[in-house]
């Protein structure tokens, strides 16, 4: 058997080769106890629907609450609003720029022609006609290319990721605008009617003062109660102004064009605030880390920052290059389709032998790096825990607190109607009259104020388990068309770790 002969000249090259291979440094991987771990339940139990019953309900979960009014501004600003228009142009970059990095994987050719002419002072002028075509192919020996493919893709899907992000909170912060704007047309309702209530009170008072049967301190006394629930009323008209700028400025519009449409419910009917649905979609833990957007897009910056190591690793090792062309060259232009064809072939060998210890602080810059995301995962784990965990209790309290609020303001509204026959049968004095009046203003505010902080809750909790973008994914053509390989997106949401 015959050996084949390695030329001498390859033999420093190869033991640097091997040298380098010895000194690359293995990627950052945390420790077992580093990534938090993912419980089975939540500790807050509320009777909930099962993920997979409730997939639906919570990618769409702005529709059961029954306002067709809310319904169309969540879904104009999750067309319009400009912050999801910026993360699609995010999201497009990312896309163009993974595709620059698959184009580095492939060869070159480009298509070249001169004429040039020239004399010396002993020499008639020359022509000279070239045309041809050149190539060049750098082939990936290291595998730098193809990290640096894996770190555009995870970028690309993490982009995708944070649009998904964007909608999830864009839809909350319009849905709780639009709350805090029913409930406080609700309250301005409120007011008005027991302003109702109490000038009824006064004109009784001042007849009763004109007949004798009261002096002027009962009169002065109802005045000053309607005179400090009118200017309450200030305060709620401006909240309901800032609820509808707040509204606007989401769906990208003027205030003008919504506060003709929002200044009144739908019909004419009394605005009020929405109710949330009666059935709950609650996802494990585990099911909403896959689901919740920011998560992912956590993860997936772990993988672009280990292909990213791999990529610098690789600037450490022997570089091949190949490169060619072929052409034809004459004296004359027309001669050019008769001339001799004209080829050369170049592989070009470059190796980093000493660069005062970039490369490897290069490597070191990005382990680091790598390092920084896989704790920022971490965290975005345990924020989104702790998220639901407190959304889940604030929607028990909230719950438990409105029904209470429900049955005092029913007993305030009772004791203020029989104050008000006991006043008039004289049986008891203007003060109390004044007090229930009073505690029943103060009850129905008090309602409303629950009703909608249950409902933001709700809000709160959809946004916590990450609801609402799977259904702009599934309808929205450009956003779908933007997904990266998707065997790549399955695999990075489903683990809970990178």
């Amino acid at each position: 058997m015959r050996i084949l002969d390695v030329p001498k000249s390859f033999l420093p090259c190869a033991v640097v080769a091997v040298a380098l291979a010895a000194c690359a440094t293995q990627p950052y991987t945390p420790a077992s106890g580093d990534l938090p771990v993912v419980p089975p339940a939540w500790t807050e139990a509320l009777d909930a629907a099962p993920a997979a019953a409730g997939g639906e309900r919570l990618a769409y979960w702005w529709r059961h609450f029954g306002d067709a009014g809310l319904s169309t501004l969540v879904e104009q600003a999750l067309e319009r609003n400009n912050d999801v228009r910026s993360a699609r142009a995010a999201l497009r970059q990312a896309r163009a720029q993974r595709a620059v990095s698959a184009a580095g994987l492939q060869p070159t050719l480009d298509f070249a022609g001169s004429a040039q002419r020239a004399r010396t002072d002993s020499q008639p002028a020359d022509n000279l006609f070239q045309v041809g075509v050149d190539a060049a192919w750098e082939v990936d020996l290291a595998g730098g290319l193809r990290a640096g493919l894996a770190a555009a893709e995870a970028d690309l899907l993490a982009s995708a990721a944070s649009l998904d992000d964007t909608r999830v909170s864009i839809a909350a912060e319009v849905a709780l605008a639009y709350i805090d704007l029913r409930g406080n047309q609700q309250r301005l309702a409120v007011a008005r009617a027991n302003l109702a209530n109490q000038e009824e009170t006064l004109q009784i008072t001042r007849w009763r003062e004109q007949a004798g049967l009261v002096t002027q301190l009962e009169v002065e006394q109802a005045r000053t109660s309607v005179e400090q629930t009118r200017a309450s009323l200030s305060s709620l008209e401006d909240a309901v102004a800032q609820a509808i700028n707040s509204l606007a400025v989401l769906g990208a519009q003027t205030p003008g064009d919504l506060r003709a449409q929002l200044l009144e419910a739908p019909g004419g009917a009394l605005a009020v605030v929405p109710r949330p649905a009666d059935t709950l979609a609650v996802s494990l833990p585990a099911d909403t880390l896959r689901q919740r957007p920011d998560v992912r897009a956590a993860g997936l910056r772990v993988e672009a920052a280990r292909a990213r190591v791999d990529e610098a690793q690789a600037a450490r090792y022997p570089s091949l290059r190949l490169s060619g062309s072929l052409g034809l060259s004459a004296l004359t232009f027309g001669a050019l389709d008769s001339a001799g064809v004209a080829s050369s072939l170049l592989a070009s060998v470059g190796l980093p032998l000493f660069d005062g210890g970039a490369l490897a602080a290069q490597v070191e810059v990005r382990d680091a790096a790598l390092e920084q995301t896989y704790h920022e995962y971490g965290a975005a784990v345990l924020t989104a825990l702790g998220e639901v965990e407190n959304a889940l209790t604030a929607l028990r309290t909230s719950r438990d607190s409105l029904a209470s609020l429900d049955r005092a303001a029913e007993a305030a509204a009772n004791a203020d109607e029989l104050a008000g026959q006991r006043y008039a049968s004289g049986l008891v004095d203007f003060q109390v009259v004044l007090d229930t009046q009073r505690t029943r203003l103060n009850a129905e505010d008090a309602v409303v104020s629950a009703a909608a902080q249950f409902a933001a809750n709700h809000v709160q909790l959809y946004k916590a388990l990450g609801g609402g973008w799977s259904a702009q994914r599934a309808t929205d053509p450009q956003s779908a068309s933007d997904a990266a390989p998707a065997a790549l997106s399955a695999t990075a949401a489903s683990s809970s770790a990178p």
